[in-house]
């Protein structure tokens, strides 16, 4: 069996060195028109950061993994073609701002439809509207190719930071067909290829639309729930009660459950506000206003942590940002990722910036160039120092914001920062990391998420 991904991003490229890890008797081969993409995916220094993924796919790679700018000869010769091109939202025309934007997908749809020239098995892999199968086969249908192509949905559930943990060993693998003997091999043997390594009881079918919403509705859920406790995050810094103890006590209830409740400066990343986006354009089109207000509120309140969190900061300083000497330590939109699409830090940078601050900032994984990038729109009001650690960040700084749980923020010593500060030195914990009583001991004035 030959297996062709297209797109190799933060989904195609983990996902596929995992297949070609668990099938070394299956060749694989991912494809982007990106060639300094490819050249990364080539080379010693991979395009994204995930911890365990560089041995994998070092294992893998010129054995029966390969990376490829030839998307017509790599596309014809596989059984398997998997889409995972981005999806962004729409920034123009109808559905602006909610809708998700399809072209990359009917550009590659089309591609296959244009170059396949045998029977082949077309996977959905990006996270895409439900129906979008219909606008695929449709495409398929209407080119004048020979052999035939079987449309699947298989939505990825992965959490960056962890991929390589829910690659190797999933919650469940959704495939979704349709329900004709065609749809039911193709099913087969897509699950055949995750059978490898994944217990059968855990890949489920169903059909074509359920798997595609599926993604959308699981990505909506957990949003909620971050969402619902960063809102009693705000009354607990009101009342003086604590989130983390409210998280635990409720986190015990076994109806609840304690994931997805940990309070902080927001959610980020490429997939929770997109997706929740989509699905209220969704409710929108079948004229359901009612639903479609209710998943909207879960971004807004999310955007309202973020305001919080910044204004938290400026009154804390006495009402003004203005050329004070800011320490922002992360700015990936979670720890153990190079990823910072929608992370919070780019928006409590952009407050700070707009108070005229000097932000010192220091990831140990985000580029340099995508932290100006993100900031680029408002980097005349302040003043941007990228820093090589967190100790040249801080030096001279009126305050520090943690803003990703990175592991080494937490070992950090915090005598040498605080001496090293502008007295009254302030410390705002976003990720709720840190033990701010101790903090408070050596003189920090300290601050974290949902603590009175």
């Amino acid at each position: 069996m030959k297996i062709c991904c297209v797109g190799a991003g933060y989904v195609g490229g983990p996902t596929m060195a995992m297949i070609a890890h668990k099938c070394p008797d299956i060749d694989v081969t991912v494809v982007d028109y990106n060639a300094e993409r490819i050249d990364a995916w080539n080379s010693d220094a991979l395009p994204i950061f995930e911890p365990g993924l560089d041995e994998i796919v070092r294992g893998s790679r010129d054995r029966n993994l390969f990376f490829s700018t030839d998307r017509d000869k790599s596309v014809r010769e596989a059984d398997v073609v998997f889409i995972a091109v981005s999806t962004p939202t729409k920034d123009y025309g109808v559905g602006a701002g909610r809708a998700a934007d399809l072209k990359y997908v009917e550009s590659c749809a089309r591609h296959i439809a244009e170059v396949a020239d045998s029977d082949t098995i077309v996977v959905e892999k990006s996270t895409v509207p439900v129906r979008t199968a219909d606008a695929v086969r449709t495409i398929f249908e209407a080119s004048s190719r020979e052999g035939t192509l079987s449309v699947l949905s298989n939505p990825e559930f992965l959490a960056e930071g962890t991929a390589i943990e829910d690659l190797e060993d999933p919650d469940r693998v959704l495939i979704g067909g349709e329900r004709t003997p065609e749809g039911a091999r193709a099913m087969e043997t897509l699950a055949s290829v995750y059978a490898r390594w994944v217990p059968r009881e855990k890949i489920i079918t169903t059909n074509l639309w359920s798997s595609e919403l599926s993604k959308l509705t699981a990505n909506a859920f957990l949003a909620q729930r971050i969402s619902s406790i960063n809102a009693i995050s705000a009354l607990c810094e009101a009342t003086g009660a604590d989130v983390d103890e409210i998280a635990r006590a409720i986190g015990l209830d076994r109806r609840v459950g304690s994931r997805f409740l940990k309070s902080s400066v927001g959610f980020g990343g490429s997939c929770f506000q997109k997706d929740i986006f989509n699905l209220v354009y969704l409710c929108e089109h079948f004229g359901l206003e009612e639903v479609a207000d209710y998943w909207e509120q879960v971004v807004y309140m999310n955007d309202y942590q973020k305001r919080r969190f910044a204004r938290r900061i400026i009154e804390a300083l006495f009402n003004t940002a203005a050329d004070k000497r800011i320490a922002v330590l992360g700015f990936a939109f979670k720890k153990d990722t190079n990823d910072t699409r929608e992370s919070a830090a780019i928006y409590v940078c952009r407050d700070l910036l707009r108070e005229q601050a000097h932000l010192a900032i220091y990831d140990p994984k985000a580029p340099a160039e995508q932290i100006h990038a993100d900031l680029a729109p408002v980097a005349d009001c302040g003043a941007i120092e990228i820093c090589d650690d967190a100790y040249r960040a801080v030096e001279g700084a009126h305050a520090v914001a943690i803003m990703t749980e990175w592991d080494e923020f937490a070992e950090l010593d915090f005598e040498r920062l605080y001496d090293s500060m502008l007295k009254p030195a302030f410390i705002f914990d976003g990720r709720n990391i840190l033990d701010l009583e101790k903090l408070r001991e050596i003189g920090f004035r300290a601050e974290g998420i949902g603590k009175g």
